[in-house]
This record gives C-alpha cells, sequence and structure tokens, in this order.
C-alpha cells in the first residue's frame, strides 16, 4: 500500500515503427495462410474486389512496371461523396492489414477529397468525381491505346 506523498513510477515503452516493421509483425502473428508474400498481381486483384465492394466507381487500373519506380500499379477511383471516399480507403487499408497482413499508409482522408492509399506496390487514388476531373491523374498515366480501350 502506498502512502501520502508516495508515487508509482510507470515506464511505458513507445515506439515508431515503419510500414515494413508492422508488415513483417503482422505477417509473423499471422496465420499460416495469410503470411504468404503476395505478388503485385495478387494484391491488385485484392484491392479491385475491395473497391468493388465497397461500390467505388470508374475503378481504372494502369500498369505502371518499366514506367516508374513509384510502383508496379495504380488505381483511380471514385466515390460519390467525401465520406464515402474516406470509408472506402480506411475500409481497403482495414482488409489488407487484417486480412493480409499487409500495412498501408493513408494520406487525404481527413478532407475526403482526394484520398491515396499506399500499399507498397501499388498506389490507389480515390476522388470525388469533381475533384478526379479537375486533377485528370489517369490522363497523365495511361497511353493513347490504353484510353482507348
Amino acid at each position: 500500500m502506498l502512502g501520502i506523498g508516495a508515487f508509482r513510477c510507470v515506464r511505458r515503452r513507445d515506439f515508431v515503427l515503419s510500414p515494413s516493421v508492422v508488415a513483417a509483425e503482422g505477417a509473423a502473428n499471422a496465420a499460416p495462410s495469410r503470411a504468404k508474400e503476395l505478388s503485385s498481381q495478387e494484391l491488385l486483384a485484392i484491392i479491385l474486389k475491395s473497391l468493388d465492394d465497397d461500390k467505388a466507381e470508374d475503378i481504372v487500373q494502369i500498369d505502371l512496371r518499366g514506367k516508374s519506380s513509384i510502383g508496379d500499379y495504380m488505381v483511380v477511383c471514385s466515390g460519390r461523396s467525401s465520406r464515402q471516399v474516406g470509408a472506402i480507403s480506411e475500409k481497403l487499408a482495414e482488409r489488407l492489414k487484417v486480412e493480409h497482413g499487409r500495412a498501408s499508409k493513408i494520406e487525404g482522408k481527413s478532407t475526403g477529397d482526394w484520398v491515396l492509399v499506399d500499399t507498397g506496390d501499388i498506389i490507389v487514388h480515390v476522388f470525388r468525381p469533381e475533384v478526379r476531373e479537375f486533377y485528370q491523374l489517369e490522363k497523365m498515366w495511361l497511353t493513347p491505346e490504353a484510353e482507348k480501350a
């Protein structure tokens, strides 16, 4: 029992973990079926399914292999409102973390106009339709042949 004026010192360890450390720890603690490293194509399929399940609109996938070192693919899609844009991106990051042990970074969720989800190999941009039309991000990356398709 502690008397008057006595105090108990509790030490707390705080870490700042990089996404790769978080992903590695998550994968180590995950079930064996989820610990498998995903290829970019497998990850792309998971992302596209998540976006479709959450009713993202106008989903466009862009192959960046050989064009840029920022990732293998870029995915651009729209949500109908700021709330849906935030929900789509948050749910995607949550699914990747829980189901596949893959940490993602999210930028722009507080405003909900344009949210970027960086999964490492794949960069996902979720826009409100007006913001997407203004920036026309996919037009910078798509080849003329891909735009026609």
